[in-house]
């Protein structure tokens, strides 16, 4: 058990176990302290010294996310030396900083503006200290923007790239006053190991890292008459989106957002959980074709354990750092670029649209997803499948600029063609819900029977554990598969690089074995996601993680081969999973990158 200690927090007595920091401690009293460089997910910093405390007794100030409490402590939170203290740091920050807040892109959601104007910074004290600097803005990459300029040096970002995500594209050169953050050797961000998630955007408190801004283009694709503009939302969007217009974290607006998507002027509003579905459709087929060589024939040229493919960070990360697997990698495309390509193909033959005419959005929880968008895999339609991709909180904007009442709204339904989609779908959007999905496909198409777990949920593989491991044993099987009976099919579930980079080293070395790993770049999933509402912390995550789980246990068809839609395209265009076809538009495969 924990020992306690004992302290006091502006006179006020606290309790605390051994090992917190002043700030958490004054967090129990619900003394707010402000903070730049500290973020939840990242390890203590101490860099920015805005959250600085006077201990009594003590000469000089203390950072109070970097100091951890101790008995008989007496902390002063609010004192005169404490104020000036912090108001002169913000003064300073603020005299090299570009402080265009009306044309920022995070105008309203700055931490660097809230804390100026919760000190009233008025005329700077030290305005004149700084000279003109030559500062530089990044746009080379199709994703994430960097601006010098905007930037206080609070090495979120830098930490987030290397802690959070083992990739380090971001670093600190430079000393003193030619202090900055810059990619690989000042490179560009396009030609660095940059795997585009976005998390950097995330964590940065300022309008230094933000995504690239397509909005633009999408208006004035609706805005022509001659274009037909279609629009498909990933699962993870609808258990956000209402966090940037008025609801709390966790809140489910899927049919508000529809309605505001055919507001906004869309020909046709459509489901990226379609394709999630036929994803599961392909790569629960490719999984067991690659077992039955493996088992059945003997070929030893099969690569196991077959990789995810969904997440855009995540094939980037393995293409720089882990190109010996990129053989295990699912050629399934993403759900998002699956739907691209059958918007230009499909979705133009039944509804007799040229597909040069049309205009393929996809509103992302990702920013990844805009690099994935322009990879020049992605245009087997004859097209640029998908041609621009918006986040979640870009789709926000848009909301806003067009005046609509959000919570007024009526629910809306997506329109039936390429619109139906089942819970398994949903799921994509939470860390292991890939792999939940495609078990629940895969067991019942062996067995005949719904896997062994009550009301179809696969807890073992849920969770924000780092790294998780299960497995499902396969009896009774059917004659086809008569190969697998008795068989113990281990699965393993990543989220966030460093624990894929963990996972992948265990795999490469040998020390770990499996059938079938998820992977996704992001903490907790898509649903924390770089293109997500700002901020995200641990507890909105998780409940994030619970509607998307809810919204998955209030529909209808749980199961990705239930649904009517997908038996049609298949039917109808497809032929058969992994026909000539589904194989032509539907899979890809990946080469591998320098890691430099």
């Amino acid at each position: 058990m924990s020992k306690m200690i004992n302290l006091t927090i502006n006179n006020m007595p606290v309790s605390v176990e051994e090992g917190t920091t002043i700030l958490e401690a004054a967090k129990k009293l619900s003394i707010s302290i402000p903070t730049l460089c500290y973020h939840e997910d990242l390890c203590v910093a101490g860099n920015c010294r805005v959250c600085v405390v006077e201990l009594v007794g003590m000469r000089t100030l203390q950072a109070s996310c970097a100091v951890p409490a101790r008995d008989n402590m007496q902390i002063l939170t609010n004192s005169m030396k404490v104020r000036q203290a912090r108001r002169h740091i913000i003064e300073l920050l603020l005299s090299e900083h570009n402080a265009d807040c009306t044309k920022c892109y995070k105008n309203g959601n700055c931490e660097l503006q809230e804390l100026s104007n919760e000190y009233r910074i008025g005329n700077r004290l030290f305005a004149d200290l700084v000279t003109e600097k030559n500062y530089t803005i990044d746009q080379s990459s199709p994703s994430i923007m960097k601006d010098d300029s905007k930037c206080i040096r609070c090495q979120r970002c830098v930490r987030t790239c290397s802690e959070l995500q083992a990739v380090s594209a971001l670093a600190v050169s430079g000393k003193g006053n030619h202090m900055k953050i810059s990619s690989f050797y000042d490179h560009p961000m396009h030609e660095v190991v940059c795997t585009n998630c976005g998390q950097c955007i995330n964590r940065c408190p300022t309008g230094a890292l933000i995504e690239r801004n397509y909005i633009d283009e999408v208006w004035e694709a609706i805005y022509n008459p001659n274009k037909h503009v279609v629009v498909q939302t990933a699962p993870a969007v609808r258990v956000a989106l209402g966090e940037e217009l008025g609801y709390d974290p966790g809140e489910r607006v899927t049919g508000k957002m529809v309605a505001a998507l055919r507001r906004l002027g869309f020909d046709s509003v459509l489901d990226t959980d379609f394709t999630a579905d036929l994803t599961i459709m392909e790569e629960g087929t490719e999984l067991l074709t690659r077992l039955k060589k493996a088992l059945v024939d003997g070929d030893t040229s099969v690569s196991l354990p077959m990789f995810t493919s969904c997440s855009p960070g995540w094939i980037k990360f393995i293409e720089h750092m882990f190109p010996e697997l990129l053989p295990n990698l699912s050629t399934c495309k993403s759900p998002q670029q699956m739907f691209g390509t059958l918007a230009k193909t499909y979705y133009a033959q039944r509804k007799n649209i040229d597909p040069k005419d049309m205009v393929s959005i996809s509103i992302m929880p990702c920013t990844a997803k805009k690099f994935e968008s322009v990879r020049p895999e992605m245009r087997d339609s004859g097209f640029q499948d998908v041609d621009y991709v918006l986040t979640t909180r870009e789709l926000a904007i848009m909301i806003k600029q067009a005046g609509i009442n959000f919570m007024q709204l009526e629910d809306d339904k997506y329109d039936r063609f390429m619109g139906d989609s089942s819970g398994a779908a949903v799921i994509f959007g939470a860390t292991g819900g890939v792999m939940e999905a495609a078990l629940r496909t895969a067991y019942e198409l062996v067995t005949g029977r719904e896997v062994p777990f009550a009301n179809l949920n696969i807890t073992p593989v849920r969770g924000m554990e780092g790294v998780k491991e299960a497995s499902i044993k396969i009896e009774n099987v059917k004659a086809d598969w008569s190969f697998l009976e008795g068989a113990e099919l281990k699965v393993a579930i990543a989220h966030g690089l460093t624990n894929a980079k963990k996972l992948m080293t265990a795999i490469r070395d040998g020390k770990a074995s499996y059938h079938f790993v998820e992977v996704m770049a992001c903490p907790g999933g898509c649903l924390g996601g770089g293109g997500q509402p700002i901020p995200t912390s641990p507890e909105i995550r998780k409940k994030r993680t619970e509607a998307i789980y809810a919204e998955d246990e209030g529909l209808p068809i749980r199961k990705s081969h239930e649904n009517p839609e997908v038996a049609a395209i298949y039917a109808d265009f497809l032929s058969e999973p992994l026909g000539h076809k589904s194989h032509e538009l539907l899979h890809t495969h990946y080469k591998a990158r320098k890691r430099y």
